[in-house]
């Protein structure tokens, strides 16, 4: 993939935005980092596991963590980093009241948060990065924005990850969105490569209510399959009651994270897949179901040619 340039949009994504930046722990040594969450046969969260009870593959080979963290560990863990992409092009028209309650509501739990990052669309994607200090305005810029114009929401995605794979801590992107995409110059395909590409769990919530039935299941899977690649999780609100039962869900998924951290075995740097599946070696007689990201890409030097003598 070579540079996208998104017409109205303000942000460039050169290729290099594929190529995961894994982030720097202590000394400067490179680590994987990962984030996953671990329930029991009945959906609830295990949250009292320890370093020892988690086993990590990369592609096949064990490896050693060298970093471990619970998600409700706000001293010693990493930071968290909010971002929300709010879809405000006017096919939301009919949500937007719905979306703009959801949006400030899920925001108003996540004071944990070192900062928030507002990514609102239409036509155009405008990113916008908020201090908790900043809480007010993030607050008036979502409820000052009137729904028109066409849908870029795969672009707005992109701006969005190429600012976050750069940083350290944890990221978590919620977005409110009916699903559609009817005018980015980032393709779906391209979208997911750089979801894989990323350390940013994704959180999709789509109004599908009031979009054609021909086009519903389109993007029910689509918005399934963004939150899914990432390890987050995909919710259909109808009601306001039902959106606040999904942003319950996330804010209790966010704090049920564990970070894991491991220095790669594999000292290539192809750029290629690696697969990386997690297990819990003892969830005390449960069936443990892990939900995280399934591998990254390595980093990526190139090689010069040798030279003709």
């Amino acid at each position: 993939m070579g540079g996208w340039v998104l017409g109205a949009v303000i942000v460039f994504l050169g290729g290099a935005a594929v190529l995961a930046q894994q982030p720097t722990f202590r000394a400067g040594t490179e680590l994987v980092s990962f984030t996953a969450t671990v329930t029991d046969r009945r959906g609830q969260f295990l949250t009292d596991l320890e370093r020892g009870d988690f086993e990590v593959l990369e592609d096949g080979r064990p490896q050693v963590l060298q970093y471990f963290a619970r998600g409700d560990d706000l001293q010693e863990g990493p930071e968290l980093h909010i971002g929300l992409l709010f879809d405000t092009s006017g096919s939301m028209d009919a949500d937007i009241t719905l979306s703009r309650s959801a949006a400030i509501k899920f925001l108003n739990t996540m004071n944990q948060a070192r900062d928030m990052t507002l990514v609102d669309f239409d036509t155009e994607v405008r990113v916008t990065k908020f201090g908790q200090q900043d809480f007010p305005r993030l607050v008036e810029r979502i409820r000052s924005r009137k729904p028109q114009g066409f849908t870029a929401m795969y672009d707005a995605l992109g701006v969005y990850l190429d600012g976050a794979t750069h940083g350290p801590g944890r990221k978590i992107l919620v977005v409110f969105t009916d699903g559609g995409d009817t005018r980015s110059a980032i393709r779906f395909g391209d979208a997911m490569t750089l979801i894989r590409a990323s350390d940013v769990t994704v959180y999709s919530i789509g109004f599908l209510e009031n979009q054609s039935g021909s086009s519903r299941g389109e993007q029910r899977l689509r918005l399934n399959q963004i939150a899914s690649e990432s390890g987050g999780d995909a919710f259909f609100p109808s009601s306001m009651k039902q959106v606040e039962e999904a942003y319950d869900t996330i804010v209790a998924q966010v704090r049920a994270q564990y970070t894991l951290g491991y220095v790669s075995t594999n000292e290539a740097t192809d750029g290629r897949w690696r697969k990386v599946e997690i297990r819990v070696r003892d969830a005390g007689g449960k069936d443990a179901r892990i939900q995280s990201r399934k591998g990254y890409f390595a980093p990526y030097q190139a090689v010069e040619p040798p030279r003709r003598r």
